[in-house]
């Protein structure tokens, strides 16, 4: 016979585990009143995640820079533009796993974002030009 939870769900928790899920760089530890560390949730981070405009409010010991509100907004914004190969100008089209992609480095990955979600190795962007990535990935698993 399986035993019966004598308590209820940890609402809260389960909360926080939906957040992370969603936003990842909106969790972060606080105090548990008892000496140790619990996760909690950075609210002004996720109200600035959830808007399209700079939300004013109190920024914490993080790692930041004047204008990273203003960052965050255009980082969530929506792009309407697609990749497109060149392959008479492609080394190996067939059989490469390497992909050298020419662009805005902010709108590239954010198109690659969905189409290679876990499947990309490494990302170099060369900050002297700061319009070219490369990465690896993995066509294993690729569907064609």
């Amino acid at each position: 016979m399986d035993k019966l939870r004598m308590e209820s769900p940890d609402m809260t928790a389960q909360n926080i585990d939906r957040i992370a899920a969603l936003f990842p760089n909106c969790v972060t530890e606080a105090s548990d009143g008892h000496g140790g560390i619990k996760r909690a949730i950075n609210f002004e981070l996720l109200k600035q995640m959830l808007s399209p405009d700079v939300v004013d409010g109190d920024e914490r010991y993080e790692f930041t820079w004047v204008g990273k509100k203003a960052a965050i907004v255009e980082a969530n914004k929506p792009i309407r533009k697609t990749l497109r190969p060149c392959v008479e100008e492609s080394k190996n089209w067939d059989t490469t796993e390497n992909l050298y992609i020419e662009g805005d480095n902010l709108e590239v990955l954010k198109l690659l974002q969905e189409s290679y979600l876990g499947k990309v190795k490494m990302i170099y962007i060369d900050i002297k030009t700061p319009r070219l990535i490369q990465f690896n990935y993995s066509s294993a698993g690729f569907a064609a």
